[in-house]
């Protein structure tokens, strides 16, 4: 038996894309002489379609789109994944489902059973779970077919805790194959878990197992694809390519010569945040995007991502010094921006400070310069790359990183205006390690950008480490706390860290709720983002 896998990017809400897209991957898969192609998870409808499901005519379209794929599917089985009505009264209206056609016809519909309801998901809004396992003949052999979190259970790997094990519901079954259809979410040092759950599946069901693992860029998620293809001791035979579309075949019954999965994390990270923009452009028919380039880290970071995503000629970088900024900065801002190939201006902000500095003077009541005086610089450089992203037609990307917007160290309506906030999952101790990576080869982003002391440059001599730790221990800390629940005890007696610091960093990473709530989408790369999947009241009193 040969499947052949069909790794695509679906776009969440184009049904005639998506439907035109699976036609095409039919036809490529044809020349492979495949049994079965295997799609992911809502291939027609894109992961995840969110509040789209409340919306009939959405569900309606969906199963006109199943019937053109039928038609398709002469001397070949198919195995897409689809929204459909559910028949259960009191219950959700729908399912998600997988769709098993063959020859022509529907063989039948599995509909997945563990509805995950955590992090970033939110199924259980939407869909009914499934009653049974199911399992098809297929070309003389047994095929037992599911989804996405129905494999993860069994691993123990999730974070819920199910009621049954759709894995271990098949062990009775005697499978020659088992087929799940994923979209699951790409999150740092995540892609090799993956083939560990795979693996404990195909021990325990002693048969293959073959994942098909959406990938692109929706919203603020990413799916990396790397599906994976096991044997049934649980060795790895055949892996899908990394952020990118692919179609590869798996012959069950050949030789096979066992893969290892060696990956570079750091280039994965910076793989899913290039794809993230590419798509998060690409997908709603955007092409230009500018920023604000100072010289420091974070915005080289972000400008090299955006070259990397767009083209250097869709980027416009825009430095806008103030009487604080160095020459040093404003150089290496001008270098990088030579170095990329990308559009570069300068925009002097002094004027505008002075003029808003002398209007405001009187209503001040003599008081002396503060935080104030510094946050309106950032909110006039906000203006002014919103006045060109409106008279020019681009989005304004948004540079600040994990850190500095875990604890408020930056500014609404100014450093935090945009309509992409690229890097927000990315802790400040990973900027550099990406930086570092980008520089590996050769000297990209200027070596005095790394190597000089952060600074926001709103004040004389100004340096991150005036308000902030050292940001070896804020990442530390914010990891945690934020992904890992730690309380600060925890923290404490773990980490040489004292406990009067950890409580002092918590509790300015809660009084910064207000501030994300208002911030730009983010891409979310971390095992806990800001921008998804995590939910905090701003008013509250338990830490304060």
């Amino acid at each position: 038996m040969k499947v052949v896998v069909a790794q695509v990017n679906p776009i969440i809400g184009d049904l005639e894309g998506n439907t035109q897209k699976i036609l095409q991957y039919i036809d490529r898969a044809r020349v492979r002489n495949p049994d079965i192609i295997l799609f992911p998870e809502l291939t027609i409808c894109g992961y995840a379609p969110s509040d789209l499901l409340y919306h009939n005519d959405f569900i309606d379209a969906m199963k006109g789109c199943l019937d053109r794929i039928v038609k398709a599917t002469a001397n070949v089985t198919v195995i897409v994944g689809l929204v459909r009505y559910s028949q259960v009264k009191g219950g959700k209206p729908l399912y998600n489902s997988a769709a098993i056609i063959s020859d022509g016809r529907i063989l039948g519909y599995y509909d997945k059973r563990l509805l995950p309801t955590y992090d970033v998901f939110n199924e259980r809004r939407y869909f009914e779970p499934g009653k049974e396992a199911k399992t098809w003949e297929i070309k003389g052999k047994k095929v037992g077919v599911i989804i996405c979190e129905d494999i993860w259970e069994h691993s123990g790997y999730t974070d819920a805790s199910y009621t049954c094990d759709p894995v271990a519901d098949l062990v009775d079954a005697k499978l020659d194959l088992l087929l799940n259809l994923s979209a699951s979410p790409y999150q740092f040092q995540k892609p090799d878990v993956r083939v560990a759950v795979c693996a404990k599946a195909a021990r325990s069901l002693q048969c293959p197992v073959i994942l098909c693992c959406q990938i692109g860029g929706n919203d603020d998620l990413i799916f990396d694809g790397y599906s994976v293809a096991v044997d049934s001791h649980g060795n790895l035979d055949q892996l899908g390519k990394g952020f990118e579309e692919d179609l590869f075949g798996v012959q069950l019954e050949a030789p096979t010569c066992h893969v290892p999965f060696n990956y570079d994390q750091t280039k994965d990270l910076f793989r899913a945040l290039v794809l993230g923009v590419r798509d998060y452009f690409g997908k709603q028919g955007f092409t230009k995007g500018c920023l604000g380039l100072s010289g420091g880290i974070d915005s080289a970071l972000v400008a090299y991502i955006a070259t990397e995503a767009l083209g250097s000629h869709n980027v416009l970088a825009i430095n806008m010094p103030s009487r604080y900024s160095t020459e040093e900065t404003i150089s290496d801002a001008e270098l990088l921006a030579q170095n990329l190939g990308i559009q570069y201006k300068q925009i002097p902000i002094e004027k505008p400070f002075e003029d808003y500095l002398a209007l405001l003077e009187p209503h001040f009541e003599g008081r002396p310069a503060d935080v104030t005086e510094e946050n309106l610089q950032a909110r006039i450089r906000g203006i002014i790359l919103m006045a060109l992203s409106n008279k020019l037609d681009y989005i304004v990307l948004s540079t600040g990183n994990k850190s500095e917007l875990g604890l408020g160290y930056c500014t609404l309506y100014g450093d935090m205006a945009g309509g992409l906030a690229v890097i927000s999952d990315v802790l400040k101790t990973q900027v550099y390690d990406l930086c570092r990576w980008i520089n590996r080869k050769r000297e990209i982003i200027p070596a005095s950008t790394i190597t000089r002391p952060p600074s926001a440059e709103l004040r004389p001599d100004q340096k991150d480490l005036d308000s902030l730790p050292d940001y070896g221990i804020v990442d530390v800390v914010l990891k945690a706390y934020v992904e890992e629940y730690k309380s600060a005890e925890e923290i404490a007696s773990q980490y040489p860290i004292p406990i009067e610091q950890v409580n002092d960093l918590i509790r300015r990473l809660h009084r910064a709720e207000y501030k994300r709530r208002q911030a730009p989408i983010g891409i979310r790369v971390s095992k806990k983002a800001f921008s998804v999947g995590r939910q905090f009241p701003i008013v509250q009193g338990w830490s304060r």
